[in-house]
């Protein structure tokens, strides 16, 4: 028997055709968000063409290809490359400098530790020449008056005098020289004959000094100019 209408409407086993249902609520029953059908209608379908790779969205491995591209990308200034290097050199050039330093300041203050022993025994040793200085006036004084001539302490005062000398220890006693006031004391002046300058004409009292430091200036008696 021939059939009219759609033949569609009849399947395998005379089964008739199910109705498509839509949903059109706005609202997802299950998980009662709003539904968009705008965008669901903008949505691509499996008619509509795929997308180009121009226009193409990017994905996860897309995105990490083009970070790694932007920083291969980036110059790094040389300052910067070996930043830490420079700062490393900096600092071992500190160090030096400091340990120059240091080494300086150790050097200067043993010059000055040794400058200041030796003035410190020099001190003490013209200290022991003038507490002996009385002890000599006393010597010279027995020599000028004889005493000294023959007697047993002849040879102690010698050794005494000798033993002084080498610590620097000299006497100013000379006659006939000029008068120099910065060794000589003029106790008394006199006019004298045949002479240009002021003359030591005779030495009173005995002065001593030890190396350019002078212990005591000899009183003298000074010949000037008639």
């Amino acid at each position: 028997m021939p059939h009219h209408g759609n033949e569609a409407e009849h399947s395998e086993g005379n089964e008739p055709r199910k109705p498509v249902i839509r949903d059109n609520r706005k609202v997802d029953p299950e998980t009662g968000a709003a539904r968009h059908p705008d965008s669901e209608a903008a949505a691509p379908t499996e008619g509509n063409a795929a997308p180009t790779e121009g226009n193409a969205a990017p994905t996860d491995g897309d995105a990490l290809s083009q970070a790694e591209e932007i920083l291969n990308g980036v110059e790094v200034p040389a300052e910067e490359s070996v930043a830490s290097g420079a700062a490393a050199e900096a600092h071992a050039a500190e160090l030096r400098n400091d340990l120059l330093r240091l080494q300086a300041e150790y050097v200067n203050y043993r010059k000055r530790v040794e400058r200041d022993r030796a003035v410190a025994g020099e001190m003490a040793v013209i200290g022991v020449l003038n507490s002996l200085l009385p002890v000599l006036d006393d010597v010279d004084a027995a020599r000028q008056h004889g005493d000294l001539e023959g007697g047993p302490f002849a040879a102690i005062a010698t050794k005494l005098e000798n033993a002084l000398k080498t610590y620097g220890l000299e006497r100013i006693a000379d006659t006939g020289v000029e008068f120099d006031p910065t060794i000589h004391e003029a106790l008394i002046q006199q006019p004298g004959e045949d002479i240009e300058v002021d003359t030591v004409s005779q030495v009173l009292r005995s002065g001593y000094r030890s190396g350019e430091r002078v212990l005591r200036a000899a009183q003298v008696i000074v010949a000037v100019p008639a």
